[in-house]
């Protein structure tokens, strides 16, 4: 599982900066789930061969009494209390200031690893002007400049070395090739424990938990018609919260691992509430993360035919993203439409880790050429030779020519719609990448 920073500090100190920093991206998931606010953010890290996620949070004021300053407090106690690390953060040029130390009193008290960094301390020296930071009693403290990425190196390094964690080479295990591993994700209340009740109920499936850490997913391992499942549980079923219930009703961590861990996503959307930002969010997080997916609308029995007609609409257009998916209308409560939706998950399984011969991959690129020609850049015309695979789960296609730089987003769309039906890639997500030949004439003489 990926370790989990928090970034935590009082307003105006460059949490937000930094996290863009951390992430390298300013397109982060926003948790606008119930029980936390807007501008909780979570992203993907990566420093060298490690992987984490970070967790950006607003201006915390533990002491808070009341309206927006309390409900920011509440959402930094939350992300500190799913983090591994907590990296306190500080404004090294307003230098430290009473509301610090209240922050840092309350971090001591949980004893969990904690990182003090000064933001905005280019230029500064250490030693000297940094001095006062140690007053909070963390002891080293690490200077940054968030905007300019200075020290952000030595910050994740010092962060993750209280994990003691694994050469990355070293931790891959082997996966058992006849278990498909299934995540249930989806919003609160969407019925996520009513249909793994159903699922274990129903089919009579002997079960046992295998807990992880406090955060991590509780694995439910089952069988369905010879088929062996690890079943990735999001709902927190199993577990009181001890700290905070909104974390154990649904955790965006426990979810963002889950998909990250599985083979097989079902994205279980509520039919009563159509398709909100959450459930876009965690569609997207879904597609980016390579895993395959099924769409199955719980509640079904619960609305009328004109409800009904809203909710296909919106799927259509706010997840339009995945077209390739199946899609099933279920009741989880009355046990209607659970049959198919074992169909499509296996389907989909199967999909994403399909073998595509060379041979046949290169046949469909060269009849799709000759029948739409990609479109001319300039002088030159994209030169499309052969294509092999590149990887499973999900399904890359490598497609190797000349001036493949200007092959358009349609075309590639084209050419994903022609694989697709060949070798019926139901449920899986297609990635297509190009690599262009180099030419040996292309270098001139600037001399």
């Amino acid at each position: 599982m990926k370790p989990v920073l928090a970034l935590v500090g009082r307003p105006n100190v460059g949490k937000s900066t930094l996290f863009n920093r951390l992430t390298k991206s300013r397109d982060a998931i926003v948790a606008d789930f119930a029980g936390l606010t807007r501008d909780r953010h979570y992203g993907n890290g990566r420093q060298g061969r490690h992987e984490f996620i970070v967790i950006d949070t607003g201006g915390f004021e533990p002491d808070a009494a009341s309206g927006i300053f309390k409900e920011m407090a509440k959402q930094a106690q939350q992300a500190v209390a799913e983090a591994d690390v907590v990296i306190f953060v500080v404004d090294a040029r307003a230098g430290l200031s009473a509301q610090d130390h209240d922050i840092a009193k309350y971090l001591r008290k949980l004893g969990k690893p904690c990182v003090l960094t000064a933001n905005k301390a280019e230029g500064m020296h250490e030693g000297i002007q940094l001095s006062e930071f140690f007053e909070l009693g963390f002891g080293q403290v690490i200077p940054v400049s968030a905007a300019h990425g200075q020290g952000i190196r030595e910050l994740v390094e010092l962060a993750l070395a209280p994990l003691h964690l694994p050469d990355p080479d070293d931790e891959v295990v082997q996966p058992d090739p006849g278990v498909i591993k299934l995540a249930v994700a989806g919003r609160p209340n969407v019925g996520k424990s009513t249909l793994i009740n159903t699922w274990l109920g129903e089919e009579r499936l002997v079960a046992f938990d295998l807990p992880g850490t406090t955060r991590d997913a509780i694995t439910v391992p089952f069988e369905h018609k010879g088929q062996r499942f690890e079943l990735i549980d999001t709902a927190g079923l199993r577990r009181k919260g001890k700290v905070f219930e909104a974390i154990e009703k649904f955790s965006v961590v426990k979810t963002l691992q889950a998909i990250e861990t599985a083979n097989v996503v079902l994205l279980l959307l509520d039919a009563t509430q159509g398709v909100t930002d959450q459930d876009a969010h965690i569609a997207g997080y879904a597609l980016e993360s390579g895993r395959a997916v099924v769409l199955a609308v719980n509640k079904w029995d619960a609305i009328d035919a004109y409800q009904r007609e809203l909710v296909q609409r919106s799927i259509e257009t706010r997840l339009a993203f995945l077209k390739f998916a199946s899609l099933h209308f279920i009741s989880a409560r009355k046990r209607q439409g659970l049959g198919p939706l074992w169909t499509s998950i296996i389907q989909a399984h199967k999909a994403a880790t399909r073998k595509m011969s060379t041979p046949v991959l290169t046949r469909l690129l060269l009849e799709a050429v000759q029948f739409q020609s990609p479109q001319r850049a300039g002088m030159f015309r994209p030169k499309l030779r052969y294509a092999h695979q590149g990887g499973m789960n999900p399904p890359i296609i490598i497609i190797h020519g000349n001036s493949l730089e200007h092959v358009t987003e349609s075309y590639k769309r084209f050419l994903e719609g022609r694989f697709r039906k060949e070798f019926d890639l139901v449920g899986t997500p297609l990635r297509i990448e190009m690599k262009s030949s180099k030419n040996p004439y292309s270098t001139q003489d600037e001399s």
